[in-house]
């Protein structure tokens, strides 16, 4: 049986609705439910804030240009972790006896290395060194994270880490502007973005946890990602090409999970029916010559992207 999960972003300014997002992804969602993200609550609880809460060994602190790495860990570093602990807090609280599978979400490497800045300026990506040091620091930090987890949902939960890549495709082809935004930083070779992307992966895998990655973005290398070490992939169904398709079918084939995302992360002037999702799903399964019997509870479906753009009322609409 097909089974249905988010992609972890959901709107809000306060931690009222954080709460409401907690209740209503456990309330939806009883397959996989997913801790929240709720980035309208500012810098420190955005993906790159997260990120920067979970990283180990880096200091970092909020600049007016976005998060810089400094020598120790900055006021707004602090507010972060604390913020990431009070959510958890939060989390654990409300499943309290819940003993399945539910999934929680890391910016990954490469994101956080084309949206934090070295000490002296200018993104991470733009210095070798320093995005390997990132990536190393993301991976060491996420297994602490995951002792964290499993200490507060207890041996029963499997947890699912989703690796968000938005920027991955555009690191790739040399598309991220530098600070000036007259330039491009240069295309990262495939085998250096795999290894980086490898270590945190491996990192999850290595702590118990069963890693995914999430991209919203078209032309991302799904192949590269799970050669990276990728169990699961989520994706944007309204952006996949058609050699898109064949290396999402190949996931499923080799007996790895796919989250689809089938319906808009905003509100669209006609909501679809269940009918209509399913049969938007069927005819992919058809097109790629996969059995909906055979893939299973191994393809879930999910919103095309975050719900941080959404209207309340949408978001619970979406999951539901």
């Amino acid at each position: 049986m097909t089974r249905a999960s988010g992609v972890g972003s959901h709107p809000g300014e306060d931690q009222r609705d954080y709460d409401e997002a907690v209740k209503v992804v456990l309330g939806e969602l009883p397959d996989l439910p997913y801790l929240p993200e709720v980035p309208g609550r500012g810098a420190a609880a955005s993906m790159t804030g997260r990120g920067v809460a979970v990283m180990a060994a880096l200091g970092a602190d909020l600049q007016p240009a976005g998060w810089r790495l400094t020598d120790s860990a900055g006021i707004d570093q602090r507010r972060a972790r604390s913020l990431l602990a009070q959510d958890l807090d939060t989390w654990e609280e409300q499943t309290q006896g819940y003993a399945g599978w539910f999934k929680v979400q890391i910016a990954g490497p490469w994101t956080m290395a084309a949206t934090v800045e070295r000490p002296r300026g200018d993104k991470v990506l733009g210095d070798i060194g320093a995005r390997r040091d990132l990536a190393q620091a993301l991976a060491e930090g996420l297994r602490d994270h995951l002792a964290d987890l499993r200490r507060r949902a207890g041996a029963a939960s499997g947890i699912v880490v989703q690796v968000d890549e938005p920027v991955l495709a555009a690191v790739l082809a040399g598309a991220v502007p530098t600070a000036s935004g007259f330039h491009r930083h240069r295309s990262v070779e495939p085998a250096e973005a795999s290894q980086a992307l490898g270590w945190v992966l491996e990192a999850i895998s290595e702590s118990g946890g069963e890693p995914w990655v999430h991209s919203c973005a078209p032309e991302v290398p799904w192949n590269l990602v799970r050669g990276a070490g990728a169990r699961g992939l989520v994706v944007d169904f309204s952006v996949l090409s058609a050699a898109d398709y064949d290396q999402v079918a190949e996931a499923l084939e080799a007996g790895e999970s796919v989250a689809l995302g089938v319906l808009p992360s905003t509100a669209p002037d006609h909501t679809p029916t269940d009918a209509q999702v399913t049969e938007t799903v069927l005819r992919w399964l058809d097109m790629v010559g996969l059995d909906p019997d055979v893939v299973g509870d191994r393809l879930l479906l999910v919103p095309s992207c975050g719900l941080s753009g959404a209207s309340p009322t949408w978001a619970q609409t979406s999951l539901t």
